[in-house]
């Protein structure tokens, strides 16, 4: 079996991100190649997506949520996500048994007692009326029925895993600060999310999220793919649709599965210098993510760090402050071509960021 070096893993990573060229695709298109994006801080998306497209205008992204073409829902990973409209209804029911048990693994104690299908349905009804709610409104409803476990337990456990659920514009335009009003999917959408299937083993809905995540992030292992996702019931879609497939190692030994069609670049093919967003999928969707940043450096990704990959790898961190782009280097690597890429793009990405002003970038 073939054996895929780290460096050509990563190659293959950033080309299925859209991260070694810039795509000339429509937003809609990007966000339905790259399985969503996460979007849990509401400004990340457009740099995730200005990294990755050429060209990019913000307010298509503005629009496709007011059109409800894309959406923000809690979803995979129990974390927020940028998804389409198509994508929240295809998946949210498969997504179902997961949230349910992420949340209880935080509120099991508080829940006891707590019938979760009549939380459900008092959830349904409550939202029934079209009215927008925080979080914290609909706890608050539901503590006249069930008072012992408190607003935020009721408010978080039907929100983000019994009822489907969007958070509304203004929440994720553009220059918008704005609160979480959250309706339902079936309300801003206009249809029910698609049921779960019919329970077939072969679980079809799986097998197209293990389709559509190699498409965007393989070759990866099993433990890849749950990481993304979060769901550990896959074994038998990947059972399904691996005559499709073909296989790989990597240097570790694990069990590599891709798209026979798929990129693999040239491992020595050149990779620019890419700033990425707040917990960017490129490197949270993996179980290994030694592909593109150091095990030395991993609790960045869930750290909320701004990264800045150099020749593929994060090299730096960055932030942001009156138009001044400061980047903040890892170790002694960023020298020389390197540091001037950094330099070029960090401008560009300053006055991206300034709508065409005069940025500046400072390296420490």
């Amino acid at each position: 079996m073939t054996v895929l070096t780290t460096r050509a893993l990563n190659r293959a990573t950033l080309a299925r991100q859209l991260l070694l060229d810039r795509a000339a695709l429509p937003v809609h298109d990007a966000v339905t190649h790259l399985c969503g994006l996460q979007a849990q801080e509401p400004q990340e998306p457009f740099i995730g997506l200005w990294s990755r497209l050429r060209p990019f205008d913000p307010s298509h992204l503005s629009d496709l949520l007011l059109e409800r073409k894309l959406v923000r829902t809690i979803l995979m990973r129990r974390t927020v996500h940028l998804l389409t409209a198509g994508d929240t209804l295809a998946w949210r029911a498969r997504h179902d048994a997961m949230l349910r048990q992420r949340m209880l693994g935080v509120y099991r104690r508080e829940l006891e007692g707590v019938d979760l299908g009549e939380l459900t349905a008092a959830g349904m009804a409550l939202m029934a009326d079209d009215e927008p709610r925080s979080m914290t409104e609909i706890g608050r409803a539901l503590t006249e029925r069930w008072p012992a476990p408190g607003p935020r337990v009721l408010g978080e456990m039907v929100v983000a895993a019994l009822v489907p659920m969007v958070q509304l514009p203004p929440r994720g335009l553009r220059r918008q600060k704005a609160g979480v009003r959250n309706a339902l999917v079936s309300t801003w959408l206009g249809r029910d999310i698609d049921p779960p299937g019919s329970g077939s083993a072969a679980d079809p809905v799986g097998q197209a999220l293990v389709r559509r995540y190699l498409t965007a992030y393989g070759p990866a292992a099993s433990a890849d793919l749950r990481a993304w996702c979060g769901l550990a019931g896959l074994p038998a879609a990947v059972a399904a649709v691996r005559d499709e497939l073909i296989s790989f190692r990597d240097e570790r030994g694990r069990e590599l599965l891709d798209l026979p069609d798929a990129p693999r670049p040239d491992p020595d093919t050149p990779a620019p210098v890419r700033f990425l967003p707040a917990f960017d999928n490129a490197i949270l969707g993996y179980h290994d993510r030694s592909r593109i940043i150091d095990d030395a450096h991993r609790g960045l990704s869930v750290a909320g760090a701004r990264v800045v990959l150099v020749d593929g790898r994060v090299a730096a961190t960055w932030t942001v402050k009156d138009d001044i782009v400061t980047v903040t280097p890892l170790d002694d690597r960023l020298t020389g071509a390197g540091r001037a890429a950094v330099h070029e793009e960090g401008l560009a990405l300053a006055a991206f960021l300034s709508d065409g002003g005069r940025g500046a970038v400072e390296i420490a």
